[in-house]
């Protein structure tokens, strides 16, 4: 256990305590999981309190609100665990919370391929899980939950029993957090690619190299509305990674099916998942810019009957978003002008920055660039076993437009 164990394992009346500034309590009273280190009374003492640890929260008149994961170091201060200030964050709170979350992933899915754990809303707060049958990737982005990692592998193989457990605690924001960046394989052994399904297609990801978690389940209700769409339909996927948008649409009847990537490895595991599923015939895998390419096959009087365009964040901070809005805009332009007459184009944005508002609106402006007009058919984020918290309907990051366009 690491030298913080006792902060972790304190009682109510034995762990610190954080005092919130007069008047900053309504919020956190409402529902909200976050207390911002300027609404804290930022005392000697509370400067010094270890990153990470356990501590009872309080107002200004000393009433409890609950119990919480401290950092005196970055903005989000304290995530709030519970509202109650007597609970044992332990190995058995987070088993609860792991069995709660499985509960409700076993009512929405068939085959244990979801998203186990979505931080704030599954009530671990900075932590994600991704099941792939019996492998689980964990990635912990608070130093909250890097102290408690024990309990939660422990709590995993509780209520999971994973045959491995890969630690993906490589992402950017754990420097917000003063934690270091590492990949472990805590039980098991990840040596190659593994296999996964997705609404009844097969795919491969790599769990150790791949983005995030190696997949991205959040995109399984829009991948199997798009293939629905798809066929008999001739189909262009830029940004198409492992091809889960590609594949899954060759699996439901697209007769011809493009797939543009910058990364060598990420087309080498969509042309297997292609083979694997017997569509490798009607997909074509090609190396390539998305923004070049979109340029390229206008240029050649291309027009597909879908078009789908999922990029990564162009948003990084707010201080990129002017940027970002004419990235996107660009990205509408480009994309409906290879969109066939009465034909459908899908774009996405996972940008945590940019308002749907705000989305939406660049991609009707790049539709008027490119002198084409349609209508939106569905406007949709993630998928269920990704849920928003009430209280943080921001953190509802990924953004879909399905339009047919004119």
């Amino acid at each position: 256990m690491n030298d913080q164990g006792g902060a972790i394992r304190a009682t109510a009346t034995t762990r610190p305590t954080i005092m919130l500034r007069a008047g900053e309590h309504k919020r956190v009273l409402t529902g909200h999981p976050w207390v911002y280190s300027n609404e804290v009374v930022m005392d000697a003492a509370t400067k010094a309190l270890p990153p990470g640890g356990v501590v009872r929260v309080v107002s200004h008149d000393g009433r409890a609100i609950g119990t919480a994961m401290f950092n005196p170091q970055p903005l989000i201060a304290a995530r709030i665990l519970t509202r109650d200030p007597a609970a044992t964050i332990d190995r058995r709170f987070i088993a609860e919370r792991l069995e709660r979350a499985q509960a409700l992933r076993n009512r929405l899915f068939d085959a244990p391929y979801y998203r186990l754990v979505h931080a704030e809303a599954d009530g671990l707060p900075g932590t994600v899980i991704d099941r792939f049958g019996d492998t689980i990737v964990v990635q912990v982005n608070t130093a909250g939950m890097e102290l408690l990692l024990p309990e939660l592998l422990a709590a995993l193989d509780d209520v999971v029993r994973p045959a491995t457990v890969l630690l993906r605690n490589d992402g950017a924001v754990r420097t917000l957090e003063g934690l270091d960046s590492y990949v472990r394989v805590s039980k098991g052994s990840v040596d190659a690619p593994i296999e996964l399904v997705e609404n009844g297609v097969r795919f491969v990801a790599d769990l150790r190299e791949g983005q995030k978690t190696g997949w991205f389940f959040d995109q399984r209700d829009n991948r199997a509305m798009v293939a629905h769409l798809s066929r008999g339909a001739r189909l262009l996927d830029v940004y198409c990674y492992t091809g889960g948008f590609a594949v899954q649409s060759a699996a439901a009847g697209a007769s011809e099916v493009l797939a543009v990537d910058r990364s060598d490895a990420a087309l080498v595991l969509a042309g297997r998942a292609a083979a694997l599923n017997g569509v490798a015939e009607r997909c074509r895998f090609q190396r390539g810019d998305a923004f070049g390419t979109l340029e390229a096959l206008a240029g050649q009087g291309e027009r597909f009957d879908i078009v789908v365009a999922d990029p990564p964040a162009f948003v990084k901070s707010k201080k990129d978003m002017n940027q970002a809005a004419r990235a996107y805009r660009k990205l509408a332009r480009l994309a409906s002008a290879l969109v066939g007459p009465g034909g459908f184009l899908f774009i996405a944005s996972c940008s945590h920055h940019m308002a749907g508002e705000n989305f939406a609106e660049q991609v009707a402006r790049g539709l008027g660039d490119a002198g084409r007009t349609g209508r939106i058919l569905r406007s949709s984020g993630a998928a269920a076993d990704h849920p928003v918290h009430a209280a943080l309907p921001e953190t509802a990051y990924l953004k879909a437009l399905l339009l047919q366009v004119d």
